[in-house]
């Protein structure tokens, strides 16, 4: 039985209230990492990570020279002994020094990739898990452990599995709560349609979604012609890069986008996303808005007719974009501000409604259209923040 993302958040910390240690096993790039973050954030905790794969023996508690004589014990008949000291790695001590500064704050420490690290370093590990000891050190009780996993042939129901991993320990088997994650598209396009806290934009690119939304074997599907696996982190990376892309022009967009998403999610589904995108048929760039001759506040017929023959979502994807690029185009520009104003009316009332409030996290570009607008010296801006608190008052009607 496997549980979805979803199951996890509810899972994970039922493991820990009970005082046990979770194991999530999982394939690589499916969202192990992200759970772990999410979980710390609902339960409020600190979060440290360890990449076990990338560690070494002796990493965590490396031996060293006693540093005084109080660490010489001279015997009468066997000679001079040395009490040997450790100095521990910067995160065992980032973690103790915070338990010591908050002791009411619980701490997640998570040791991520745990049987991708070798046999010595699962070993050195295992009074972590085991024993919650390092040598001398024990840690606090408000640390809780968790780790992750790719899967193993030994592991039941993962017998194809061909990952560069080292079977741990059967004590550690023992010891852990194993949590199998599958992938989940709803559970992942219900994440991808959220805004984070602090941020305008969702998590994953709209034009994405709608991707995955038509067929939600793309999510996580192995390349028939090469060697690369889409998979929810690699999709991530097509939404971040396409978001990029979308600043550039059509020319810049069209030598590169291609390579791009392939390098990303393999040939057969890169070419598949690019054929997407060109049907959905976004020529237009925020710089094809706002750079276009003749300048001035009002939007060249040419590029005015391309971007009215643009579907609602290709217009409302378009803006949201132009909002990413408040910094290198500010909307307190006059100029900028009436071409914007000019293309936001466009919208339906609707995907008016539902820019301005993506418009309404950015505090400070709505403290600087305020700011001009008080000062009544650019009509344009003046125009855009007035017509902005018009559209967000339509919720009251």
């Amino acid at each position: 039985m496997a549980l979805s993302y979803q199951a996890l958040l509810t899972a994970v910390p039922v493991v820990l209230k009970a005082g046990n240690v979770p194991n999530i096993v999982g394939e690589a790039g499916i969202g192990k990492s992200a759970l772990v973050a999410e979980v710390a954030h609902r339960l409020q905790a600190k979060l440290f990570t360890t990449v076990v794969s990338l560690s070494e023996k002796g990493d965590l508690a490396i031996p060293v020279p006693p540093l005084t004589s109080d660490s010489f014990i001279q015997t009468k008949a066997y000679g001079q002994l040395a009490d040997v000291q450790y100095g521990y790695a910067h995160t065992l001590i980032a973690i103790i020094s915070y338990a010591e500064a908050h002791p009411q704050q619980p701490i997640i420490w998570f040791l991520d990739e745990f049987n991708r690290g070798t046999q010595a370093v699962q070993s050195e590990l295992m009074n972590l898990v085991l024993q919650r000891t390092i040598n001398t050190l024990t840690l606090p009780d408000q640390v809780q452990l968790v780790l992750a996993e790719n899967p193993d042939a030994s592991m039941t129901g993962f017998a194809a599995s061909d990952y560069g991993v080292v079977a741990g320990d059967a004590a550690i088997k023992d010891r852990t709560v194993r949590l199998v994650m599958r992938t989940d598209a709803g559970d992942w396009l219900h994440w991808a349609a959220q805004v984070p806290a602090g941020k305008t934009e969702p998590n994953i690119h709209p034009l994405v979604q709608q991707f995955i939304g038509a067929d939600a074997t793309r999510l996580n599907q192995a390349d028939a012609q090469g060697d690369l696996v889409a998979t929810p982190r690699a999709w991530h990376r097509v939404s971040q890069n396409l978001t990029v892309l979308l600043t550039l022009s059509a020319a810049e967009q069209a030598a590169v986008a291609l390579d791009i998403f392939q390098g990303d999610v393999g040939e057969t589904l890169g070419l598949a996303f690019y054929q997407f995108l060109e049907q959905q048929a976004i020529q237009l760039t925020p710089a094809d808005l706002y750079t276009s001759q003749p300048v001035g506040a009002v939007v060249p017929a040419p590029v005015l007719k391309q971007f009215q023959a643009m579907s609602e979502a290709q217009k409302s994807t378009l803006l949201a974009s132009c909002l990413q690029m408040t910094n290198q185009y500010p909307l307190t520009d006059d100029q900028l501000a009436g071409r914007f104003l000019q293309l936001l009316q466009l919208l339906s009332p609707d995907g008016q409604f539902a820019l301005v409030q993506q418009i309404g996290q950015h505090r400070d570009l709505l403290k600087q259209l305020y700011t001009a607008n008080i000062a009544q010296t650019s009509p344009y801006v003046t125009a855009l923040y007035q017509y902005l608190q018009q559209v967000a008052s339509w919720s009251n009607q």
